[in-house]
């Protein structure tokens, strides 16, 4: 009777040690390595430089001042990283920020501050806005800039109407406790950015929810044969969107203890540039939460360094706007040499 000897022979692992270092060496592994963490590597290099540049970029206090600037722009990116994926585009956070931020002003004002109520009335009122442009693009077939183009016009005209055209100020202190209350040193809108990205990262790549939303992205005719509800699928991740917009402009809106009508006017773009800076492609299909989050981190970081050593904001958007050209280049080039 024989019996197989599955026993490693000793020089085994030292060949593929060997194998591997070698082809860590090679120009071409170090090439395609700096490609796949490219962003990384920004990050890396941007991080280094502020820290050169100005003693304060390192201090506790100064990246808590990050987390809190990037935790409203991670809850409507984390939306945009849905609907991105699933090869649409939403362009109306910013305006259902507003919209949101101007209804939960005006309910506690009318309730003295009833916080439950408050937030429930800006995740409702997000969560409404988002399912319009979930019935739009999903039943009535409009194409996804056409249907939340409207909205953002429209939400903007909303925000200015529930105010009469103006801020709704003298608000109650406790509706300033939803953004500025802290937990353990932190405070509460970076604990929701951290909860939300753990939530989401394990949904998409953990549940069959997730391999549907990129099931789609990839491929919209052949999920329909393989059974997937197409329909239902587009409208949820743009309700989603809305309701995690809603419950930024909330956040927002507790940070100030007011509520502007142009509250959070130009969100949605810095949203779609950390999702896309992250890796997600345009097309539909390919991207990560995790990879948005770097990419609101590389953003976030980058305007507070440039803060810090008072760059004027006509060469922010400069820089930023180079940022973005140059990871939708190194999208489309990847994607023609896959293809």
């Amino acid at each position: 009777m024989s019996t197989t000897n599955t026993t490693q022979t000793p020089g085994t692992s030292a060949n593929r040690l060997s194998k591997l270092w070698s082809d860590m060496r090679s120009p071409v592994w170090i090439r395609e390595f700096l490609i796949r963490h490219s962003m990384v590597v920004v990050l890396l290099l941007i991080i280094c430089y502020f820290s050169y540049r100005s003693i304060r970029f390192t201090t506790p206090e100064n990246l808590l001042t990050i987390l809190v600037a990037t935790a409203p722009f991670a809850l409507i990116a984390l939306g945009q990283t849905l609907v991105i994926l699933t090869g649409g585009i939403d362009l109306s956070p910013g305006s259902i920020i507003a919209v949101a931020a101007m209804t939960s002003a005006s309910v506690a004002k009318a309730t003295d501050g009833n916080i439950p109520l408050v937030v429930a009335s800006a995740l409702l009122v997000g969560l409404l806005f988002g399912a319009i442009n979930g019935f739009m693009v999903s039943r009535l077939d409009i194409p996804p800039f056409i249907a939340t183009l409207g909205m953002l016009t429209a939400g903007s005209g909303i925000a200015y109407a529930i105010g009469n055209g103006a801020p709704i100020n003298g608000l109650p202190a406790s509706f300033g406790a939803i953004a500025n209350t802290r937990i353990i040193g932190v405070q509460i809108p970076v604990i929701v950015m951290i909860i939300a990205i753990v939530a989401l990262a394990i949904i998409m790549r953990r549940t069959s929810y997730g391999m549907r939303i990129y099931a789609v992205g990839g491929n919209k005719m052949a999920s329909r044969i393989a059974g997937v509800s197409v329909k239902r699928i587009l409208f949820s991740v743009y309700a989603i969107s809305g309701l995690l917009a809603g419950l930024s402009g909330v956040m927002l809106a507790s940070r100030v203890i007011s509520g502007p009508p142009n509250l959070g006017q130009g969100y949605e773009l810095d949203a779609i540039a950390a999702v896309v800076i992250g890796g997600a492609s345009l097309f539909g299909g390919r991207g990560s939460v995790w990879g948005t989050a770097l990419g609101l981190f590389l953003i976030q970081t980058l305007n507070n360094g440039l803060d810090l050593l008072i760059v004027p904001t006509y060469w922010q958007d400069v820089i930023k706007g180079l940022l973005i050209a140059t990871a939708v280049a190194v999208d489309v080039w990847s994607n023609k040499r896959r293809a």
